[in-house]
């Protein structure tokens, strides 16, 4: 296995490994971004970027082909695993008790974040079309998508907000009453 690891950007490459790893589930570039920079200083935004633009190119990480409705969401190759599990102990053991925790802690909000998204747009008439999407990150297409026209910007907020945590029991209750 060949490796392009400059050495002193080494750790910086495990500890985005060791995330992918822990969280469980594939993540968006977003998500991961927003895990190692702005909730931890665990990697500089920029440093991120490229680390994670490297394991692509090095193929330790694997991203389907994005999809205009859906982001990307990038998962440990077997070579990235393989890899990570010669060199983890190169990460300090309090980084990589502190990331374990996080993961544990928070993985059930980045899964939602990623799978129930919602967004509105200005209408022509004055009026917001609020669209919510319940997705699948195997299936290129939205699972579920509903589009909602409100009067104003603030209704339109305070759906986008309210989805996240509705969007589990709305899908079972389209499904039930509709599909069976």
């Amino acid at each position: 296995m060949e490796t392009d690891f400059v050495a002193d950007n080494m750790v910086n490459k495990l500890i985005l490994l060791f995330v992918l790893e822990k969280m469980e589930i594939p993540l968006t570039e977003n998500s991961l971004l927003d895990i190692c920079t702005s909730r931890n200083t665990w990697l500089g935004y920029m440093d991120c970027k490229e680390i994670l633009f490297q394991l692509i190119e090095a193929k330790f990480v694997y991203t389907p082909s994005e999809t205009p409705k859906t982001q990307s969401r990038y998962n440990l190759t077997y070579e990235g695993r393989n890899c990570l599990s010669m060199f983890f102990q190169r990460i300090p053991l309090s980084l990589r008790e502190n990331i374990t925790a996080f993961c544990k802690q928070n993985r059930t909000y980045f899964k939602r974040s990623q799978e129930y998204t919602a967004e509105y747009h200005k209408n022509t008439d004055g009026s917001y079309t609020v669209v919510f999407r319940i997705n699948e990150p195997l299936i290129p297409d939205a699972l579920l998508e509903i589009k909602i026209k409100t009067s104003t910007r603030t209704s339109a907020i305070e759906a986008c907000k309210k989805w996240k945590d509705s969007a589990p029991n709305t899908y079972e209750h389209l499904f039930e009453n509709l599909l069976t």
